[in-house]
């Protein structure tokens, strides 16, 4: 990470590099949570990449430098991505946070035959709504430049991402090693979807339709803890960190 993002006092996603507009709630966390000086460095971020420095002052947000760009954002085939069935209370916003943090590429939620959570259209927009802001607090919170994919689909869409597998006890362990000289060369990696089950676990339809299953460990897991285990492990490898 560049070491200008890493120790800036705050760190935005704004509509426009240019000229960035700061919402009411990143004022108030800017002026009255980190009581930024005119001296504090921001860096700000159009979320698809590209960054600069700025500070703030009596007109508010003004950017300083020319702008820059991050790593290249992978193609969306090479999306890491985690499903999982939708968990009860509060876990959708911890699964999101937790994910954006370790840089997926995209979160998805569905509903499985054994999920005892399900959506109807007026709270999915209302859940969407909610899960996509923890998203962009949680970009900002980890420096990132570019904000995941984040959505509800349906379960035989999920079945159709790239890479696809489901997490099941007893499923292939070690997939998520890759050479790091083979990911140098642009190798990209057989897993690159893990779907997560219900409390309840997949059924013998659901797991027949998805044949490729992959070990998060030797426990049954909750969603949660399963979801950021993927994420983690998928990350990890992506990123060369195993051999």
């Amino acid at each position: 990470m560049n070491p200008v993002l890493r120790r800036s006092t705050a760190h935005l996603v704004v509509d426009s590099l240019d000229a960035p507009t700061v919402d009411a709630d990143d004022e108030h966390h800017l002026v009255r949570v980190l009581r930024v000086r005119p001296t504090d460095v921001i860096t700000v971020t159009d979320g698809a990449g590209s960054w600069r420095e700025a500070r703030w002052g009596d007109g508010g947000l003004v950017c300083v430098g020319a702008t820059q760009r991050g790593p290249a954002p992978r193609s969306e085939t090479d999306w890491r991505t985690v499903g999982c069935a939708i968990p009860k209370g509060d876990r959708p916003e911890w699964i999101v946070q937790k994910l954006t943090e370790l840089g997926l590429d995209r979160i998805l939620l569905f509903e499985a035959t054994r999920s005892v959570v399900r959506w109807d259209a007026r709270k999915r927009v209302a859940q969407l709504d909610r899960l996509r802001k923890v998203a962009r607090e949680a970009a900002m919170q980890s420096r990132r430049l570019t904000l995941p994919v984040v959505d509800v689909v349906n379960w035989d869409d999920a079945l159709e991402l790239p890479g696809v597998a489901v997490a099941e006890p007893g499923g292939r362990s070690n997939w998520w090693e890759v050479e790091p000289n083979r990911i140098a060369l642009g190798v990209v990696p057989s897993v690159r979807s893990v779907l997560v089950g219900p409390e309840g676990g997949f059924t013998d339809d659901e797991l027949a339709a998805c044949p490729d299953r992959v070990a998060l460990g030797q426990a049954v897991l909750r969603v949660e803890t399963a979801a950021i285990t993927a994420g983690v492990l998928m990350t990890a490898a992506m990123d060369g960190r195993f051999s």
